[in-house]
């Protein structure tokens, strides 16, 4: 008696399904077990990134863009100029600080040769004390052998007062000499009080030729690093501001890291110099390699703009993140190819003893 077709199908069906069925419970079986085994021997999460410096480049003059050098996503290296402001008004500046620093020199050397006169002139006062003083003592000595004439009746009262008026006179000259004199020495002294106020106008000046040099120097702005040009927002022609952001840099010299959140129940046994295998999810066949440079001092949610108070009466537990942070090894042209923000999964393994494992 022959079989049915259809039950000969059924049973190939069957058997078929039974199979399937076989591998299916083999592979999550090999699955399961890889994953229990890989769970039991790493730590790893997906909330991870990778992150560069990006940092803004910002004006430190005000003035109109006279050129834009650079481009969107462009690559740049350190020196390379990247905008040039119209230094029109900047160069004016600079040259009349220039003419009056050589103003102010000039008002030196126009006080030294005042001094130089003022002490001539107090030379010159100077020996006319000794002259005065020689004149006194002659008068003095002619008033007292005039004085004793007169008591003895040998010369007339009025060749007497003429004497004493001459002696008079003598004293009056040689005061005025002395006062002379000193009022040289003040001159000297005052000159040279204004040669001081030279001098600290001098340098004034010449921090003000320096800063006009800064500002002219500001008006060509170069990449302060290696690096690769990101988002772009002037336009030739465009007034910009002290402090007004031109474009973002991304800075290559610094190097790249991944920032990986575990959970605070993952990071017990973590330390730094430990080895981390990271994959990115943009080239998942490519691990890179990296190890741990840190640990935040606090969860990621304390470092938030407003940190979550659990006194507030709304406290939930959850299992907080604690960011760590990897640095990526590697020439630099391997991973030239990571970009920041790209996602990563990152895997830690577990235990203290596998430093160079």
């Amino acid at each position: 008696m022959n079989t049915p077709k259809s039950n000969r199908t059924d049973k190939i069906i069957t058997n078929i399904t039974a199979i399937l069925a076989s591998v299916i419970l083999v592979a999550l079986a090999v699955w399961g077990t890889r994953t229990l085994l890989f769970m039991n021997k790493y730590e790893e999460t997906n909330d991870a990134q990778v992150d560069e410096y990006i940092n803004p480049v910002t004006a430190k003059v005000s003035g109109y863009i006279k050129e834009i050098k650079f481009e969107e996503n462009q690559e740049v290296h350190r020196g390379d100029t990247l905008l040039v402001i119209d230094n029109s008004d900047y160069i004016v500046q600079q040259r009349e600080a220039e003419a009056a620093l050589v103003n102010a020199r000039a008002q030196i050397s126009v006080l030294e040769s005042n001094t130089n006169t003022m002490n001539q002139v107090a030379k010159v006062s100077k020996s006319q004390i000794e002259a005065a003083k020689a004149r006194l003592w002659k008068q003095e000595q002619e008033y007292i052998r005039y004085k004793n004439l007169f008591e003895a009746e040998s010369v007339t009262g009025q060749q007497f007062e003429n004497v004493k008026t001459a002696l008079d006179v003598a004293k009056s000259e040689y005061q005025a000499t002395l006062d002379a004199y000193s009022a040289s020495l003040a001159k000297v002294h005052d000159t040279q009080v204004q040669k001081d106020v030279a001098s600290a106008e001098i340098k004034r000046r010449e921090a003000i030729v320096g800063k006009n040099k800064l500002d002219v120097s500001y008006t060509i702005i170069t990449a302060p690093y290696d690096g690769k040009m990101g988002r772009r927002t002037i336009q030739p022609g465009q007034l910009i501001l002290i402090g007004q952001t031109l474009g973002f840099i991304v800075d290559h010299e610094a190097g790249k890291w991944v920032i990986a959140n575990f959970k605070e129940t993952q990071v017990r046994n973590m330390y730094v110099g430990e080895n981390v295998e990271i994959e990115i999810d943009a080239f998942p066949d490519e691990i890179f390699k990296g190890k741990i440079e840190s640990l935040s001092a606090a969860t990621g949610s304390r470092f938030s703009l407003l940190p979550p108070d659990n006194s507030t009466g709304n406290f939930v537990k959850i299992a907080q993140r604690i960011p760590v942070r990897i640095r990526l090894e590697g020439d630099k042209k391997g991973l030239g190819i990571l970009s920041a923000g790209m996602s990563a999964n990152v895997s830690v393994k577990k235990g203290r003893n596998h430093q160079n494992g």
